[in-house]
């Protein structure tokens, strides 16, 4: 009994000093089993959460696409406001945007209508300002007037807000040939209002970030298709009207062409017959009052004639199927002709009427002697027309190439060659003069001077654009001088002609003055 006991006792004895050994790793592994329980719970917790970030992800990517599926502002919008919140479990999701002032923010687009479209808050708040200010998306409080979020009732927790600004892109910013560039305060402010359950995470944060500016590069994008679209319908207008102003130019000049075949055919030929009958006529014997009325005919003849031609030769200038002819022709003996033919008439109002030609003026010249004629005679007989008395002088030259860089204006810089020369030929009066305002207006068809002296006497008529026609067909320019009214004026031309080389340069000044 004795030796059970001792047996016993010494099994026991040796359980215990087994236990102090094993006791310690027990306990140790039932730590580690505690430590691999917590971290197996924390993994589950951060797989749920990548899980999570990339189903969100996923969302926001699907967002993304619907968004840059369409081009229609408002549908960016709202769709942009329906996939947040579906995405994020929103409460409320809300868009202001500025007014057109651009004073205060105004609720546009909203998705639970917890804040009342139409709503407007002031632009200056220091809650907007802030907003403004980040590039982030920032917590505002649920009271802010951007919010104006109530609890729902039996929910003790208050939501949580954030606010991101959206760039915008107005229409008022594009330029022709210029990128449209962002305004200082060209932003609209995004307000989204969470459950009271849960809280923002940083990582849905980031993606309300990224959303926000894919939602304005697709503004942007819409913005851009709206003005297209805008310019497309502009330019189609412009063709139209364009293609209206090119029939009614074709109808215009069919109806020229008619005009110009009547009055080439219906109106030449009797006015020609009329000047040869009054001829005729004058040649007969008639009494005094008889010749009297002969000449009056003969002379409304001949200047209804005139204007005819004057007529046909803008019209034939202005499609240009009128062409200079290159010959050889007397130069000298054209400006003689030319003395002789006006001077009747400033004989008749007792006018000192000279013509001095330079030493260095050609006998003979290539050119178009008779449009030369023509300038030479309109603008000497403006001069005899607007001078009472006193003297018209025709002066005539050659512009040697130094003297043209001090006179010519910017647009006209003859080149030099061996092949031509400029004339240079001045008219001077001691008429009536020119109001220098009036000067341009000389120029143009059927235009009058403001002088009403000018006016009594019927205005230049078409025979100054005409010259100017002439004269730029020519290669050369055409202006007036004129101190003012009264004090008389002095017509200059100056005209490319060719040089011809077997001329005979004897020249004599010459000078003709009524007896």
């Amino acid at each position: 009994m004795a030796v059970a006991k001792i047996s016993t006792a010494a099994v026991s004895c040796v359980t215990a000093l087994m236990l102090i050994h094993i006791i310690p790793d027990l306990l140790s592994v039932k730590t580690r089993e505690s430590f691999l329980r917590n971290k197996a719970e924390e993994l589950d917790r951060e797989m749920g959460l990548i899980i999570k970030q990339e189903e969100t992800s996923r969302h926001v990517r699907m967002l993304t696409h619907e968004i840059r599926s369409t081009l229609d502002r408002h549908t960016i919008l709202r769709t942009t406001l329906v996939e947040l919140g579906r995405t994020l479990e929103l409460e409320e999701c809300a868009l202001w945007m500025p007014s057109q002032r651009g004073l205060s923010l105004q609720l546009s687009h909203t998705l639970s209508n917890l804040i009342p479209v139409g709503s407007t808050v002031p632009i200056n708040l220091p809650i907007v300002n802030e907003v403004f200010g980040s590039n982030e998306a920032i917590r505002i409080p649920y009271t802010c007037p951007l919010a104006s979020v109530r609890p729902l009732p039996g929910r003790y927790v208050s939501p949580e807000v954030v606010a991101v600004r959206v760039p915008l892109l107005h229409l008022s910013d594009f330029h022709i040939n210029n990128w449209p560039e962002l305004s200082a305060k060209s932003y609209a402010v995004m307000v989204l209002v969470l459950n009271g359950i849960r809280k923002w995470r940083d990582h849905e944060l980031e993606l309300v970030e990224v959303v926000v500016d894919q939602v304005a590069v697709a503004l942007s994008h819409a913005a851009i298709l709206e003005e297209s679209t805008r310019a497309h319908d502009q330019l189609m207008q412009q063709n139209l009207a364009l293609d209206l102003a090119r029939q009614e130019a074709e109808v215009a000049i069919r109806s020229r062409n008619d005009f110009l075949a009547v009055m080439n055919h219906e109106m030449r030929t009797p006015m020609h017959g009329i000047i040869s009958l009054c001829s005729v006529l004058l040649e007969s014997e008639l009494t005094p009052e008889q010749r009297v009325m002969i000449e009056t005919v003969l002379k409304s003849s001949n200047v209804l004639a005139t204007l005819t031609n004057d007529v046909l030769d803008l019209s034939r200038l202005e499609d240009g199927s009128l062409t200079l002819e290159a010959e050889t022709f007397n130069l000298q003996a054209a400006f003689r002709e030319v003395v002789n033919l006006i001077k009747p008439i400033a004989s008749v109002k007792k006018l000192s009427l000279t013509l001095a030609l330079a030493l260095d003026v050609p006998v003979y010249a290539i050119g178009d002697e008779k449009w030369l004629l023509q300038i030479i005679l309109i603008i000497a007989g403006n001069a005899i027309k607007f001078t009472k008395e006193g003297y018209v002088g025709i002066e005539v030259s050659v512009a040697k190439p130094e003297y043209l860089r001090g006179w010519q204006p910017s647009e006209f810089y003859p080149p030099s060659s061996d092949g031509h020369f400029y004339l240079r030929v001045q008219v001077r009066d001691s008429g009536c003069g020119v109001n220098p305002i009036d000067i341009p207006r000389l120029f143009t068809r059927f235009a009058e001077s403001r002088n009403s002296s000018n006016r009594n006497k019927g205005g230049p008529g078409l025979g100054l654009p005409i010259c100017k026609r002439f004269v730029n067909l020519m290669g050369g320019h055409i202006w007036i001088e004129s101190e003012g009214l009264g004090k008389g004026s002095t017509f200059i031309f100056v005209v490319k002609l060719g040089i011809c080389n077997n001329n005979n340069n004897n020249n004599n000044n010459y000078e003709m003055s009524p007896p």
